[in-house]
């Protein structure tokens, strides 16, 4: 198990490591020129200078990778003088629309997308995987071709329509819960739950239909394994039947689809964070672009890169622990 971990571990570092080279090549290439979106529309031409000279952009591409990437590690010193400014570890560049490291803007949105996730993922776990099971071990019946129906009819929706719907049904119709206003948990925990309900629903009806589909052919499959058989003639109860040998078996698929999507998610939901006015990674992401703040730009994309490896790296070691094959 040590030599399996080790192995990943090299493999993400590696992954991290081109991703990093990549995306940095493509946003320092572009036309665009990010010491003059820095610097502001009145910029004078002395001023634009110096601001190059304090984000290195006029130093060799090679040179401002390294420096880039030394950053991320050890912390780097943008420019020189009394004027320069200190960028402590890690550093991931420094942000001239905020004026502000790009680190301390991303530490401050996290936490607002890691709720929006994970109490997204909760839902979706509890409504996907319930509804596929439910239908797998009804296949072929009037209830199997319902929920399957539904979950087609939810999956077809894209998120912004399901969000707009959600408040105008719930908040501007109903009256229920008002529009979304994000506090936070330690201030407020009911508040918080209130105003994240609504985001949550509209990602969770999303991403509930695919889950369902999925772990209802992965059910299904795995149901009709010979293991299955011997354990059911063995006179086993029909629940350690199917939670133990057929959902262990059957849910591997579901967990790589589980890390994508979540990982992806801890970055940011620019469209749900942008609808419900959410301040979080992808609000965050979305100003950016508007912005041409290249630096947050690279920042975040950095970060759900990171997110999507480091999940995947956690699904890999759960198949090891549900399948011991795996490891060799």
């Amino acid at each position: 198990m040590i030599l399996y971990l080790a192995r990943r571990l090299v493999g993400v570092a590696g992954v991290l490591l081109a991703i990093c080279l990549v995306t940095f090549t493509i946003f320092y290439l572009l036309p665009a020129d990010p010491a003059a979106a820095a610097c502001g529309k009145t910029c004078t031409p002395e001023r634009l200078a110096e601001v190059r000279h304090s984000m290195g952009l006029d130093q060799p591409l090679w040179r401002q990778f390294t420096d880039y990437l030394t950053g991320i590690f050890a912390g780097r010193e943008l420019g020189e003088g009394p004027q320069a400014l200190q960028c402590g570890f890690p550093c991931f560049g420094y942000s001239y629309e905020y004026a502000l490291p790009v680190w301390d803007l991303l530490t401050d949105r996290l936490p607002v997308s890691a709720s929006l996730a994970f109490g997204a993922a909760l839902m979706w776990l509890v409504l996907g995987l319930g509804t596929g099971i439910a239908a797998a071990l009804r296949k072929g019946t009037r209830t199997d071709r319902t929920l399957m129906v539904g979950a087609v009819a939810a999956a077809s929706l894209p998120v912004y329509f399901t969000a707009v719907m959600l408040i105008h049904g719930v908040v501007r119709v109903a009256g229920v819960l008002p529009y979304p206003e994000y506090a936070a948990l330690t201030d407020d925990p009911l508040g918080w739950a209130a105003n994240l309900l609504l985001p949550w629903t509209a990602l969770a009806l999303l991403y509930a239909a695919m889950y369902a589909r999925q772990s209802r052919s992965s059910m299904i499959e795995a149901m009709a394994q010979p293991y299955i058989r011997t354990a059911r003639a063995k006179g086993m109860p029909e629940s350690v039947v199917v939670v133990k040998h057929g959902l262990r078996s059957g849910m591997t698929p579901v967990l790589t689809l589980f890390g994508m999507d979540l990982g992806g998610l801890l970055a940011g939901a620019v469209i749900t964070e942008s609808i419900f006015g959410i301040p979080g990674v992808g609000r965050l992401f979305f100003d950016a672009l508007q912005r041409s703040d290249q630096p947050v730009i690279l920042g975040v994309t950095l970060l759900a890169a990171f997110f999507i490896v480091a999940a995947n790296l956690v699904v890999d070691i759960l198949y090891a622990v549900v399948d011991p094959r795996v490891r060799y």
